[in-house]
């Protein structure tokens, strides 16, 4: 973790007492600052990292009315930012210590209903099948075929599942506006004082696309990283749908279950790669889960290109992720 002195003294933090927070899977840092002006965290995001998609899109969603953190300083060559601190109480802490997941899943799609709704703002990258299967192809063919199958695949296993993800996701192609990509509890706060759409915060939208919004229901309440109940699963969903009464239910269905299987098989087999490229062992946990969820997409009619292909490629059996690098050493 790097302390800017300078830029922290000319904005009067200084002084203040640091608390590192516990970091994620990317290579951004965070620090708590105690005793400043205001409450402020410090972003640390050294290369291959850019504070400045975060630090665009934080002032576009902020002018849209949503509760993203306002950016107070920033020192882009560096790749430092101050940013408002929302507190602590992120969805995925409550839920941790057992709160009651219904009136926050409730408050997430209001929230996303409200961030779909806001125009984009000009520039943002394409995530659409193309970037999809590419993003695929760099988690399951690279990192998790190899460590399945002890070799790389074939080059007509590429076309194929190129193909697949192509004709699986072409039907939902017409459907363009801000996606997340990463909407989920850990990525969510609750702000008690706000109301509204805006009583839930949202952070960690650097990455944000231009995509289907079916992908960002799907991140929150098919979630990579923990259970969500099937009733709490149904109530997100209705709360979304009724605050955006000009979606089509079946197509919007439909498309949950195409970019479902998507992310979940891009998703299970990342957590292999941040094992054995990273060194991040922990997230294999999380492999059963994405398995699960991946099965259950393609038992859905939209799903049918990617099952067949799975199904011509890939036995039941290996369904599921290598050990992790040090015991399979």
């Amino acid at each position: 973790m790097r302390f800017p002195e300078p830029f922290l003294a000319a904005h009067g933090f200084a002084a203040a007492a640091r608390q590192p927070l516990p970091a994620d899977a990317s290579h951004r840092h965070y620090t708590r600052l105690l005793g400043g002006p205001r409450p402020a965290l410090l972003m640390d995001a050294p290369p291959p990292e850019d504070v400045r998609p975060f630090a665009f899109l934080a002032r576009h969603l902020l002018a849209a009315g949503l509760s993203v953190p306002e950016i107070l300083a920033e020192d882009a060559a560096a790749g430092f930012l101050l940013i408002e601190d929302f507190g602590e109480a992120t969805h995925a802490g409550l839920l941790d210590a057992g709160a009651d997941p219904l009136p926050l899943y409730e408050e997430a799609a209001e929230a996303l209903a409200a961030l779909h709704a806001a125009p984009p703002p000009p520039g943002l990258p394409a995530w659409d099948a193309a970037a999809m299967v590419q993003a695929t192809a760099a988690t399951f063919l690279d990192w998790w075929w190899p460590a399945a199958f002890g070799a790389a695949p074939e080059a007509a296993v590429r076309s194929g599942l190129e193909a697949a993800l192509l004709a699986m996701l072409a039907p939902f192609a017409g459907a363009r506006g801000f996606v997340h990509r990463d909407y989920f509890p850990a990525n969510l706060m609750r702000l008690p004082r706000r109301s509204g759409a805006r009583r839930t915060g949202i952070l960690d939208f650097q990455d944000a696309a231009l995509g289907h919004p079916a992908y960002d229901l799907v991140s929150l309440v098919e979630d990579a990283r923990r259970d969500v109940l099937p009733a709490v699963r149904r109530a997100a969903l209705a709360r979304y749908l009724a605050l955006r009464p000009g979606l089509d239910r079946g197509d919007f269905l439909g498309a949950m279950a195409a970019h479902g299987a998507q992310r979940h098989l891009r998703v299970a087999a990342l957590w292999v790669r941040l094992d054995r490229r990273d060194g991040k062992p922990h997230y294999l946990k999380h492999g059963p889960r994405c398995w699960a969820l991946l099965e259950r997409s393609l038992s859905q009619p939209a799903c049918a290109p990617l099952r067949d292909f799975l199904d011509a490629h890939v036995p039941h059996e290996l369904r599921r992720n290598p050990p992790s690098r040090t015991e399979a050493a």
